[in-house]
């Protein structure tokens, strides 16, 4: 159970530098609003737009290693197994539930290509 809260404590102070600290950087002026999140002469990339790729390419990124580190466990944790049919049923469970990860973030992945108009990557 440690091993999960420092896992989680690591993600949450990664994402919270890539939100809180990369956009200190610069500030820039966009006629009435000032922001330092994203330039405004980027085109189709500004506003709600420009966040949402930004969170997607962290998750992007995040779900990843998050299931190649699931499925490097449930392999050591299978072919550690010997005849303990408990570990292999949990090893299979692991795989199950990465798989199940990965056609989710699929699914949302489409979703949002469908309602945002041009797709999320332009």
């Amino acid at each position: 159970m440690k091993l999960k809260q420092i896992i989680l404590s690591i993600a949450l102070l990664v994402s919270i530098g890539c939100f809180v600290i990369a956009p200190i950087a610069s500030a820039e002026d966009c006629g009435d609003y000032s922001t330092s999140i994203l330039p405004c002469s980027t085109g189709g990339e500004n506003g709600i737009n420009g966040i949402l790729l930004l969170a997607i390419n962290i998750l992007t990124a995040g779900i990843g290693i998050a299931a190649v580190g699931g499925f490097i466990y449930a392999g050591v944790l299978y072919s550690s197994a010997g005849d303990s049919q408990d570990n292999i049923k949990k090893a299979k469970e692991v795989m199950k539930n990465v798989v199940i990860g990965l056609l989710a973030y699929g699914l949302m992945y489409s979703v949002l290509n469908y309602l945002i108009p041009g797709g999320v990557f332009n």
